[in-house]
């Protein structure tokens, strides 16, 4: 199919391929998404930030509109990244980039003629609370608490909002996405500096961080982080090539809706994931990072400690039921597939 740049694209009348629209594709899941709906037959749109860049932008609803109005396929992973320090200002950015930019997109689709077939809307499967006891399904599953789970579910609530009857709807909760992306890229560098051992939790100095945010804001106002877990705190993951045979495997199925768990089955947990990247990039030393230790070196790149210390133990229970076969469950060859 002959690709068109932005602006010819823009004057290109449509053809009878089904078109994808796909919100914030500027990030590494997006990227690969875009290539990857191309093979699948769809002509891709975009909407971003930057108007010059894609063929809508946020600060053009109307333009937006028109560009989702007789699409068939929606997809929306705008929102700032999470990798940053939760000062207010980012706490605030962070809510308001996944709530407003949903709301925008829910008028669209409840103002089209032709509102898209499908909407898969990104999500994350921290929404679930801090797991060492058992696994966390879309059936029995326990909400969490605190700004990442009260952002979750903002974002869900406001996605699944009113009545869209022409247009299916599923909320994509991943796991850490592993690929070229910030969560790998930080984990490897640490294997690779020599620093690549367990990260260990802990009590810490309390700190206001982690608070709710949001409407309804939960959890304590002041954190301390959880009880010692000495590296065996699970590590839910999904590597990027079955996050996008996922999202094609839902577009397929049209009997999947709701909140949808995309997260290996091959769940590993702390010690055995930072083996396994240590193996990856040759690294035989490994030392591991004491809780003081981890909070200096976050603050140093300017990321939380919540990345790497919340037990994050979640299965695929709808996709797995549905015939979903996950190509990567174990984590070393994951990670050798990515990092050599």
């Amino acid at each position: 199919m002959i690709q068109h740049s932005v602006a010819e694209r823009s004057s290109v009348p449509r053809s009878h391929a089904p078109i994808a629209v796909v919100a914030g594709a500027s990030g590494f899941i997006g990227r690969n998404l875009l290539g990857a709906l191309r093979d699948w037959g769809y002509e891709t749109r975009t909407i971003g930030r930057a108007p010059g860049a894609n063929d809508a932008s946020w600060d053009d609803p109307t333009r937006m509109a028109k560009l989702i109005d007789g699409s068939d396929l929606l997809v929306n992973f705008a929102g700032r990244s999470v990798g940053c320090r939760y000062t207010d200002r980012n706490r605030q950015e962070i809510w308001d980039s996944r709530i407003l930019t949903t709301r925008m997109l829910t008028d669209a689709v409840r103002a089209a003629s032709e509102p898209p077939r499908l909407w898969l809307n990104s999500g994350t499967a921290t929404i679930y609370r801090h797991a060492i006891d058992r696994p966390q399904s879309e059936s029995d599953g326990d909400l969490g608490e605190g700004f990442s789970v009260d952002v979750a579910r903002g974002w869900e609530d406001e996605f699944f909002a009113g009545d869209l009857p022409q247009t299916r709807r599923a909320a994509l909760r991943m796991a850490i996405v592993l690929g070229d992306g910030a969560a790998l890229n930080i984990l490897a560098m640490a294997a690779r500096l020599g620093v690549g051992g367990p990260q260990f939790e802990g009590r810490w100095f309390p700190h206001q961080r982690y608070r709710g945010i949001g409407p309804r804001p939960s959890g304590p106002r002041v954190w301390t982080g959880h009880p010692a877990t000495h590296g065996r705190r699970r590590f839910s993951w999904v590597h990027i090539d079955d996050v996008i045979r996922a999202i094609r495997f839902i577009d397929t199925h049209s009997g999947l809706t709701g909140p949808i768990n995309i997260s290996s089955p091959g769940v590993t947990d702390n010690a055995r994931l930072m083996t396994a990247l240590r193996r990856a990039v040759r690294m035989p030393v490994g030392i591991p990072a004491p809780r003081w230790l981890l909070e200096i070196g976050m603050a140093v790149l300017r990321q939380e400690s919540e990345l790497v210390l919340k037990s994050r133990w979640v299965i695929p229970e709808t996709l797995t039921a549905a015939g979903f076969d996950f190509r990567w469950t174990d984590i070393e060859a994951a990670a050798k597939s990515l990092l050599r």
